[in-house]
């Protein structure tokens, strides 16, 4: 799962596009209650479609066959935490099996329901590292604590052999070597977007700092040469880094939050923080990972109602309306941060910073 399949399945599918999400156990000993539970969730899709007068009869079967394929994909006798299924009439579907558990429900809207997976993908430390070096500039990819050198988008990238007859011919060749990396950089982060880390020496990363521009988020720094680390060595000396910036991401949150509220730039609760979303002014939209929402549209307005998601039926009902303005603020273009339940006890559970 990447930044692109992400971006894919948040995108607008034929009604009814349903999502089937369910904890699972971990290991062969859960295996089988984990097939009746499945199951008894497909059966409950079933019923679903069948009430509801705007599904046909072939369709509710197509998605059912849909499910049930994307389900013989999922091997549950290796299961991890939590497993998401999705299908539409159109015969398109997938399966993901996710090192985070779910809360169990189906949901039937006109998208998938992405937000687990998104949470998941913020689990996961998934970084840049670039590798700084008089010769090279290495790029690697890094995810899941697994380090992989990216050949691809003009990295590596090797220096031509400078001509030593030449004064500061050498100075040159480490300028263009770390510009072109910077330009090179800048072209990969606009399709996949991530922290970087910076590894090199002194002058290196210095010279990094001069020539990169503010699209490139900098997490932080392991320094010394490494132009031949090996990737295993590497993500080690990566993973204390990665931890403490995503320490003071967390604390930075709130931080911003409190910025926000004070230029008049903040919105918190459910009702406010969705009529902003809608309106497509959240920059920054901040949600507990436990949080879910079902809501009624009336009269325009889209209305919280208590109850677990997938509790309520009808044509006017949004089986979770936080997922929604999830997937509402990614397609303006805003960011969205993950935090863990609790940590947004004084915002009501759900914020965010407003573009005006």
């Amino acid at each position: 799962m990447n930044a692109v399949t992400l971006s894919d399945l948040r995108k607008p599918r034929t009604f009814p596009a349903v999502s089937v999400l369910m904890p699972t156990h971990r290991g062969a000993r859960g295996a089988r209650a984990d097939q009746i539970r499945l199951r008894n969730l497909l059966t409950e899709v079933r019923r679903r479609l069948q009430a509801d007068a705007r599904v046909a009869p072939d369709a509710v079967d197509e998605v059912v066959r849909g499910l049930e394929a994307a389900a013989g994909e999922a091997d549950l006798r290796h299961a991890e935490d939590g497993l998401v299924l999705f299908a539409t009439p159109d015969g398109e579907h997938h399966a993901f099996m996710i090192d985070q558990p779910v809360d169990e429900r189906v949901v039937v809207d006109t998208t998938f329901a992405t937000r687990d997976l998104l949470a998941a993908d913020a689990r996961r430390p998934s970084y840049w590292i670039l590798s700084l070096s008089d010769r090279c500039a290495r790029l690697w990819d890094g995810r899941d604590g697994e380090l992989a050198e990216h050949t691809g988008d003009g990295f590596p990238l090797d220096a031509a052999a400078p001509d030593e007859q030449r004064s500061g011919a050498a100075e040159e060749r480490h300028r263009q070597v770390v510009r072109d990396a910077v330009h090179r950089l800048e072209a990969v982060l606009t399709r996949d977007a991530r922290p970087v880390l910076v590894a090199g020496v002194t002058r290196h990363q210095a010279l990094f700092d001069e020539l990169a521009g503010p699209q490139i988020t900098i997490a932080g720094r392991v320094d010394g040469a490494h132009e031949g680390t090996p990737a295993a060595v590497l993500a080690e000396l990566a993973r204390p880094v990665l931890h403490a910036y995503e320490d003071l991401r967390e604390v930075a949150v709130l931080a911003e939050l409190e910025a926000a509220r004070g230029l008049q730039r903040y919105a918190a609760g459910l009702q406010e923080v969705a009529r902003l979303v809608e309106a497509g002014r959240a920059e920054h939209l901040v949600v507990e990972r436990g949080y879910y929402a079902p809501a009624v549209r009336t009269d325009g307005e889209v209305v919280p109602v208590d109850g677990p998601p997938g509790a309520l039926r009808g044509a006017d009902v949004v089986d979770d309306l936080v997922d929604d303005l999830i997937e509402t603020t990614l397609e303006y273009g805003g960011e969205v941060t993950f935090v863990s339940d609790g940590f947004l006890v004084d915002h009501d559970r759900i914020a965010a910073v407003v573009r005006f």
